[in-house]
This record gives structure tokens, C-alpha cells and sequence, in this order.
């Protein structure tokens, strides 16, 4: 299966992407990890106020083939997250990398995301696997 992998997002190794948006950051999780779970039928994210720390988790998605954790790839404070996943989790499953997202975060530091991979390494690695 061919995908596509917006240009200005990045991606950490677990599959998780991140996208700048003024001084807030969209975190959400790649369509390839999408297409890996399956049909999904649940999502549990942390509350607005919470922090997340880059490389531990802030969350799970559950399919119908597995649990999986879900792994910050940035630090920062939710300020929002994504409420109609929480109740329809197909719409992280139809639109990943749009009305998919999971959680809306204000960064610690805005240099983590250079440290991500972009969208060209980040194709390249999932399709090579």
C-alpha cells in the first residue's frame, strides 16, 4: 500500500507524527501505524493540563489485533485533545493525518521537532520495513 505522508509533519520511530501550527503542536499517529492496527475501536488520550514527555507514552490505541501505546515525540502541555476520536475512534482510522489527530500541545522546546524524522526518511524507513 502506498502512502502519503504530508511534507511539513514529522515523524518519531514509533510512528507518531507532529506538525507545527503557530506555537502549538498536532500530535497524532502515521496512516502507515493506522493500516498496521486494523479496524480500531478504542483510543484513551490524557486530560487538557496534562504534560507529556518526549519518548514515554500519552496514550494507547486499541484495535482489534492489539493494544498499542502511543509515544510523545515532543515535551509539552496538552491544551487540547481531540474529543471526537475519544467517542468515534474510525475517524483516527479514516483521516490520520487530519480530523484524526489526537492531542493539540504547547512545546518545551521547538527544536525536538528538528530532531524528528521528515516526511521523505520517514517514508522511506516504513516502506523499507
Amino acid at each position: 500500500m502506498a502512502f502519503n505522508f504530508p511534507d511539513n509533519f514529522r515523524f518519531a520511530d514509533s510512528h507518531e507524527y507532529a506538525l507545527l501550527e503557530g506555537d502549538l503542536v498536532r500530535l497524532g499517529i502515521s496512516a502507515f501505524a493506522v493500516d498496521q492496527l486494523g479496524d480500531i475501536v478504542f483510543v484513551d488520550l490524557p486530560e487538557v493540563g496534562v504534560s507529556v514527555n518526549r519518548g514515554t507514552s500519552f496514550g494507547s490505541v486499541e484495535s482489534v489485533k492489539a493494544v498499542e501505546e502511543m509515544y510523545s515525540p515532543i515535551t509539552g502541555e496538552v491544551v487540547q485533545r481531540n474529543e471526537s476520536v475519544l467517542s468515534s475512534p474510525e475517524e483516527l482510522q479514516n483521516d490520520p493525518h487530519g480530523e484524526g489527530w489526537l492531542l493539540l500541545v504547547r512545546p518545551a522546546d521547538l527544536g525536538q521537532l528538528q530532531e524528528l524524522m521528515d516526511a521523505a526518511s520517514y517514508a522511506s524507513k516504513v516502506t523499507a520495513s
